[in-house]
C-alpha cells in the first residue's frame, strides 16, 4: 500500500516537539504517550496512527491531495524502531536510569529530527538495507 509521502514527515515533526518536551521536562508520561504512538504506527500502520491520523484530517485538507507517495513499509518499520528506543527510555526512566532513558529519547529525537527536517528517514533506510541483504542471502 502506498501512503502519501509528506504524513511520515508530519509525524517524525510532531514526534520531534514531543521528544523534546520529554527531554525539557523529563516527562514519563509525555514518553509513555509516544511510545504507543509508535506501537499503533508499527502495528496498524502510520496512516492509522495518532498522528497520522491528525495529519489526514487536518492538514491534508489545507495542502491539497499528494502527489508523490511511497511504499507504507519502510515507514512501519521506522515506527517498530522508533518503539524499541521509546521502550527502551520508558525502561530507564521507570529504573531510575536516567542517562538510559534520556539516551534512548535522544537517539529518536535525533532520528525523528533527521526525517522532519531532511526528509531522511533512518529507519526507512535500515528497511531498505536489510532487504537489499536478506535477498542476497535467499
Amino acid at each position: 500500500m502506498d501512503i502519501d509521502i509528506r504524513g511520515p514527515r508530519f509525524g517524525a515533526a510532531v514526534t520531534t516537539v514531543v521528544l523534546a518536551g520529554v527531554l525539557i521536562t523529563g516527562s514519563v508520561w509525555l514518553l509513555a504517550w509516544q511510545t504507543l504512538c509508535f506501537a499503533l504506527g508499527a502495528f496498524a500502520g502510520v496512516q492509522r496512527s495518532p498522528y497520522g491520523l491528525l495529519f489526514r484530517t487536518a492538514v491534508r485538507p489545507r495542502i491539497g491531495p499528494p502527489t508523490e507517495f511511497e511504499d507504507a513499509a519502510p515507514p512501519r518499520f521506522a515506527q517498530a524502531v522508533g518503539l524499541a528506543f521509546a521502550a527502551v527510555a520508558l525502561a530507564g526512566y521507570a529504573a531510575g536510569a536516567l542517562w538510559l532513558g534520556m539516551t534512548a529519547t535522544a537517539a529518536a529525537l535525533a532520528a525523528a529530527f533527521l526525517n522532519s527536517a531532511f526528509g531522511y528517514c533512518l529507519g526507512c533506510e535500515m528497511y531498505l538495507l536489510l532487504r537489499r541483504v536478506t535477498a542476497r542471502s535467499g
